[in-house]
């Protein structure tokens, strides 16, 4: 658990500072750094997609998974209740910076293969890797955003935590080929909400989620039946 651990409090150290630092930001720096945020997650995004995309063995399976994914959320309305529990603390554009931010620190390699290594080898490498980056981008996000983006270490914290307790039973299904499609549906939502930040098209990124678990639903079925 101490990859998990130090991931969390990066996220945290990094939001506390980036907070700091947005109290002495005039209004016009703070339209930049949005803008910025913005264009950083389509390019991380993209950047994603494109890595992935020629390592794909199911090419039609990111769009069965975002057209499923996305029709489930929407049912559920995922995004507006999200709004409305953000709404509660904070009146400002939060919701679009968390969600980012969550989609970011928990829809990676790192973040999933991190703790099974951890569970399972005691290797924190992984964890401490991506603790790193997260620090990085978590003083970002809090910058342009504010404190709330630490309630993503929060997110964190109990999806990492999750996967930790059930590494060994999950272990054997995470392959090469399920983390590429994840990757992949993970990417476009992360495109997502880089457009949606930037104002090109909100897209409720957040009602996308299910989509992450159908490539999942769809290797655990060929595991037990093929």
């Amino acid at each position: 658990m101490i990859g998990t651990i130090v991931n969390t409090i990066a996220i945290l150290v990094g939001s506390v500072v980036g907070s700091y630092l947005k109290k002495g930001i005039k209004e016009e720096y703070k339209s930049a750094l949005f803008t910025a945020m913005g264009f950083a997650a389509v390019a991380l995004g993209v950047n994603a997609i494109v890595q992935n995309m020629p390592n794909s063995a199911y090419p039609v399976l990111f769009i069965a998974s975002l057209a499923i994914g996305g029709l489930v959320g929407t049912i559920i309305d995922i995004d507006a209740k999200f709004q409305q529990l953000v709404g509660r603390f904070s009146q400002s554009d939060l919701s679009k910076g968390l969600s980012t931010a969550i989609l970011l620190f928990c829809i990676g390699t790192l973040s999933i293969l991190g703790p099974v290594e951890s569970a399972l080898n005691n290797n924190h490498t992984y964890l401490f890797t991506n603790a790193t980056l997260d620090l990085v981008t978590s003083l970002a996000l809090a910058a342009t955003y504010g404190i709330g983006i630490a309630f993503a270490a929060v997110v964190l914290f109990v999806w990492q935590t999750s996967i930790y307790i059930s590494a060994q039973y999950i272990e054997p299904f995470l392959t090469d080929a399920l983390m590429t499609e994840v990757s992949i549906v993970g990417g476009i939502l992360i495109l997502s909400s880089g457009l949606s930040i930037l104002g090109i098209k909100d897209s409720k990124s957040l009602n996308m989620l299910p989509a992450l678990l159908v490539p999942v639903f769809w290797f655990v079925g060929l595991a037990l039946f093929t």
